[in-house]
């Protein structure tokens, strides 16, 4: 079996405490609770879930529920169901060879290919940071009623202070971003208390497919096309290749039941915010007959008529909570990529100045931030195949990925969802571009 370098330098600064309780219970283990047992492995796929909390998520989810009410809550379900399976072979892929998906790229590919696949990344990463970016300046706006301009300073100073938490190892960014996960799905737990939602519609929306025109299918599209992220794929397999080394057979297959684990539960409650989110816009705004909120301002201010000024701070918290922390994390993976695609690094703070300088010249011309959104999801869409394929190529192979090779029933399940993924985002592409030309 290949196992290939360590990979970043801040992964390799595991706690020693976090090792030794990961190798007793893939060891043995015995003598402890489930919970206790899976906790040792829990942080990759909460850091990678950001990417599907994003303020992107923010705008489609609501303009989805506004319009069409509960009838898209399926298509929130299907979607994080396929990216549960895409991460989980993205995870996989770290674990099996001690490389993430850009070494291996950088490895199996030639050089003119493999530049070519990293100036697209990059692009990808500002248009990444750019719609988060953006929803964290517009949080510090709503919440602080400063200008944009001021909230993007204030997102570009947090973000850094987040980052250089990864100076001390894993541990604490995973605790930290999954504890910005869990403020948002507080926050939208509440506000789905406070709407009173019909959830005889909720049940049954969620397992009958269901459209209502072709702009239904569009918004469906957008919903789908924008769930999984080419930045989380190349994340994922970089945050479990050095966590946690294990060489034998045994213990890699149950190292790599656990990182299931970890997918399921941080993608599940992914899919529940999501949801929660069309669900809020669906008993408030399209209740109300207000069918025509298309942006996150808009929905921000008709929240407090409609449900007071509590859910209207709610709202703001979670989107601020959902631009900081994904804005981190996309930094993060910036980093990822360049060192996997060309062994150099550069300083985090140079990478942060550099992919937050599209959002303050969006910010200073005064472009429709929501808008801007929608657009940087449509330039996420063109990376996708560079991240999707080769992540399928290299996972079926058994000189790669020894005893945890996909299965055939695996390979078709991927390359079904990433061939589906992938057509819907042309459509999107193509429906957005025929609506910007209108």
């Amino acid at each position: 079996m290949n196992k290939g370098p360590s990979g970043p330098d801040q992964r390799s600064k595991t706690p020693s405490g976090t090792v030794e309780r990961a190798t007793h219970v893939l060891g043995d283990g015995r003598g402890k609770n489930r919970f206790a047992r899976l906790l040792p492995f829990l942080g990759p796929a909460f850091i990678a879930s950001v990417a599907y909390v994003d303020p992107g998520n923010f705008a489609t989810n609501i303009q989805g529920g506004a319009k069409f009410g509960y009838m898209l809550i399926w298509v929130i379900l299907a979607s994080n169901l396929m990216a549960m399976l895409i991460q989980t072979l993205s995870a996989k892929l770290g674990i099996a060879t001690g490389m993430n998906l850009a070494e291996h790229c950088r490895q199996n590919f030639s050089k003119p290919v493999v530049l070519l696949m990293w100036a697209l990344m990059e692009v990808v990463a500002m248009a990444t940071d750019l719609a988060e970016f953006l929803g964290a300046a517009l949080g510090f706006n709503m919440l602080l009623g400063v200008p944009l301009m001021a909230g993007a300073a204030l997102t570009a100073i947090a973000t850094l202070l987040i980052l250089g938490l990864e100076r001390y190892g894993f541990r604490p960014l995973e605790i930290v971003i999954s504890s910005m996960v869990g403020i948002i799905a507080l926050c939208y737990l509440v506000e789905t208390v406070l709407v009173r939602p019909d959830w005889g519609q909720i049940a049954y929306h969620s397992v009958v497919p269901a459209f209502s025109g072709a702009e239904s299918v569009i918004l469906a599209t957008g919903i789908l096309g924008a769930t999984v992220m080419p930045h989380a794929i190349f994340l994922h397999s970089a945050l479990t290749q050095g966590r946690i080394v294990v060489r034998d057979n045994a213990r890699l297959k149950k190292l790599y039941r656990f990182e299931i684990a970890d997918v399921v539960i941080a993608m599940g409650i992914a899919s529940l915010v999501n949801a929660a989110m069309l669900i809020m816009a669906a008993a408030t705004f399209h209740k109300a007959g207000l069918s025509q909120i298309a942006t996150l301002e808009e929905a921000h201010r008709t929240l407090q008529p409609l449900l007071g000024k509590a859910a209207k701070w709610i709202f703001a918290v979670s989107l601020l909570v959902s631009g900081l922390s994904s804005s981190t994390v996309g930094t993060s993976a910036g980093q990822i990529i360049m060192q996997g695609f060309l062994k150099r690094r550069i300083p985090v703070w140079t990478r942060r100045i550099v992919t937050m300088l599209p959002s303050i010249a969006v910010i200073g011309i005064g472009l429709d931030p929501t808008r801007t959104l929608v657009i940087s999801q449509v330039v996420l869409s063109f990376g996708l195949p560079f991240a999707l394929v080769p992540l399928i190529m290299f996972t079926r192979r058994k000189d790669l990925m020894g005893v945890l090779a996909n299965k055939k029933i695996t390979s078709f399940l991927a390359g079904m969802a990433a061939a589906l993924i992938l057509a819907l985002n042309v459509y999107l592409l193509y429906a957005t571009f025929l609506n910007f030309k209108e």
